[in-house]
């Protein structure tokens, strides 16, 4: 109710200001098409005490109406800026959102067979789900997470895969971190390792690798993962979850990173890097 009243005044304020203001220029007019001068002086047959004053008031008059103009320009400019980077944040946490679902359902599929063979392990595996769901869920809806905290739920994902296959597989993770309170997007490098598994280590019965390197030194962080897969099936690098990845790239880091994917008969490799 006081917000209404108040904008009320503020477009009772306005046009009179407006009507103010045109009351020179329609005189002007008048003047012009009811006399025969081809110039027109306003108040010249006033004296400067008259004339002087009301002079001085329109030019302050324009000079407001002006600066309001600029005002209320640069008010709209920042409100659209404002919704641009609402909407983006609003899209890239519902791309956040889609990470990972698939997998938590698969580690549930496995824990049910789990439980009856070794509990033990079953045990060990629900408290890695665990930590991993609760990652994504509340960390997962911040805007931004340490590094840190980035590197160990990614060492619980590949415990989890390491623990719910039966073959053998090597995983190598390296990292170089000079500091780990070093702010990223949450869930950012966990599509990579998504994808190495999903596409390699799952659908080779033997010699699956990946190898992970993450560095970061001068606020750039360099993410590498390497992985060798079945030359029969479907590229890595057409699937949802990358275009996903890329375009959560766009939004948070625009002319920050680069993104390269390469592959030869045997390996895929992804490099992700990012300038803070």
């Amino acid at each position: 109710m006081i917000l209404t009243t108040n904008n009320n005044k503020r477009n009772i304020i306005g046009a009179i200001a407006l009507v103010l203001a045109a009351v020179p220029i329609v005189v002007i007019f008048f003047i012009v098409i009811t006399s025969n001068k081809d110039s027109v002086v306003l108040f010249e047959n006033y004296s400067p005490k008259v004339s002087i004053p009301i002079i001085s008031f329109y030019f302050l008059l324009y000079l407001a109406l002006f600066c309001f103009g600029i005002y209320w320009l640069v008010k709209q400019i920042l409100f659209i800026i404002k919704l641009k980077n609402e909407n983006g944040k609003m899209e890239l946490l519902h791309l956040q959102n889609q990470v990972n679902p698939h997998f938590f359902f698969n580690m549930l599929n496995n824990l049910y067979g789990w439980v009856a063979k070794d509990q033990k392990k079953a045990q060990e595996l629900i408290l890695k789900l665990s930590d991993m769901m609760r990652y994504s869920i509340y960390e997962g809806q911040k805007d931004f997470v340490t590094i840190g905290e980035e590197i160990a739920y990614l060492k619980n994902y590949i415990d989890l895969h390491t623990l719910r296959y039966h073959k053998k597989i090597n995983v190598n993770f390296e990292t170089t971190v000079e500091d780990d309170q070093l702010k990223i997007i949450p869930l950012l490098y966990i599509m990579l390792l998504e994808n190495a598994f999903k596409h390699g280590v799952e659908n080779l019965r033997e010699n699956a690798f990946v190898t992970i390197k993450l560095t970061s030194n001068n606020n750039t962080i360099s993410f590498k993962v390497e992985n060798n897969y079945d030359t029969d099936l479907v590229s890595q690098s057409s699937g949802i979850g990358i275009k996903n990845l890329k375009r959560r790239l766009e939004l948070a880091y625009p002319k920050k990173h680069e993104f390269l994917v390469s592959k030869n008969n045997t390996t895929y490799k992804a490099l992700l890097i990012l300038k803070l």
